[in-house]
């Protein structure tokens, strides 16, 4: 047990952990320079993502030991998310993307939010060179996600896929993943899934599944929570969810004279804090990884053995194509000419404190 226990607190120690934090470069040049009281479900985006860049990077298995040198592509990953404008997914980024989302600097995000700008994002980041799917309606087709990963496929026209330059530089990351991921045939899938649990509090029929997802080896965890209290669920221990606080304000990291970054900071070396799954918040999205098509296939298997499992309540349907019903808009009592993203923001995004869901 006390083996077991050990692992835990590595697994959890091991995870970027990013906070609110003060004194960084102003955003937008005059904005603010720090993000406490309304970063922290930006931080829990830059929290599961970044654990994505570890699963496709440094692998699952991968642990940060206090101390010991860490290998070059950890320090890739972790300045991808520094406080500072030209990093990929940074606190600037990922405000000022934000903005396209109708959310000013400055504003609370939800879930759905953080992934449609972190989804963006990820276009730019051409070193991890990532698919990144957003599952609407609480539906995954499993149609669309292979299409969007096969587009490494060979295709017709020089002009779509450009001849591989041996000399082609990254923006300053190492180039091999992404000379390599451009010649493979799947590229890496992000699957974030915004989900709705629930009117005000989670509707208990849905926690097995919930569990079951904490133990796919392709789970990244879950992001959630209302407005000043979002969190980065990481997996579970009998009823209690464990999960990373962003909501604790530490002074922006600088590289030190000899050039390297100070990493004990993001990296949280106590234990983990808990609550009861019962007061988790119904506005939640569950991310998983899959770095193969094998990968994906495995996870689909999975999914589908999830929703025979009694007592579970499917939180999301897994289907091969796009149903008939898809985008119907009695679903949400919404417009049927409003984007996917408008129509998901004023779902799941409500900035209410208690989210009550008025158009259902």
């Amino acid at each position: 047990m006390d083996a077991e226990k050990e692992e835990i607190l590595l697994d959890v120690t091991s995870r970027l952990w990013f906070t609110y934090r003060k004194n960084f470069p102003a955003i937008g040049g005059t904005g603010p320079t720090s993000d406490t009281g309304w970063g922290c479900m930006l931080r829990c985006g830059q929290m599961i993502f970044a654990q994505a860049l570890v699963c496709r990077h440094l692998g699952r298995d991968w642990r940060w030991i206090k101390g010991k040198r860490q290998m070059d592509n950890y320090f890739s990953v972790l300045n991808a998310f520094i406080d500072k404008k030209d990093s990929y997914y940074s606190i600037h980024q990922i405000a000022q993307m934000g903005v396209g989302e109708g959310k000013s600097i400055g504003q609370w995000y939800g879930p759905n939010t953080v992934a449609q700008v972190l989804k963006k994002l990820a276009a730019f980041d051409t070193w991890s060179s990532l698919a990144v799917h957003i599952a609407m309606d609480n539906t995954v087709v499993m149609e669309e996600i292979r299409r969007l990963c096969q587009s490494n496929l060979p295709c017709a026209g020089a002009a779509a896929c450009p001849a591989v330059e041996s000399d082609v530089l990254y923006n300053g990351y190492p180039e091999e993943a992404g000379v390599r991921d451009r010649l493979s045939l799947w590229k890496p899938l992000v699957l974030l899934i915004p989900l709705r649990l629930g009117l005000t509090e989670i509707n208990e029929a849905y926690i097995e599944t919930l569990k079951h997802c904490f133990m796919m080896p392709q789970s990244l965890g879950v992001i959630g929570g209302k407005p000043n209290s979002a969190h980065y669920f990481i997996g579970y221990v009998g009823e209690e969810l464990i999960y990373l606080d962003p909501h604790t304000t530490q002074p922006a990291v600088e590289p030190n004279d000899s050039g390297c970054l100070p990493d004990e900071s993001f990296h949280c070396q106590h234990p983990p804090c808990r609550m009861s799954i019962a007061e988790l918040d119904p506005s939640i999205a569950v991310g998983f990884f899959c770095n193969t098509e094998e990968d994906f296939n495995n996870w689909c298997q999975q999914i589908r053995k999830l929703s025979l499992v009694r007592g579970a309540l499917p939180m999301f349907e897994l289907v091969e194509r796009q149903p008939s019903h898809f985008s119907n808009p009695d679903v949400l009592n919404l417009t049927p000419d409003s984007s996917d993203a408008d129509r998901l923001e004023r779902f799941f995004d409500s900035e209410d404190e208690d989210f009550e869901i008025l158009s259902l």
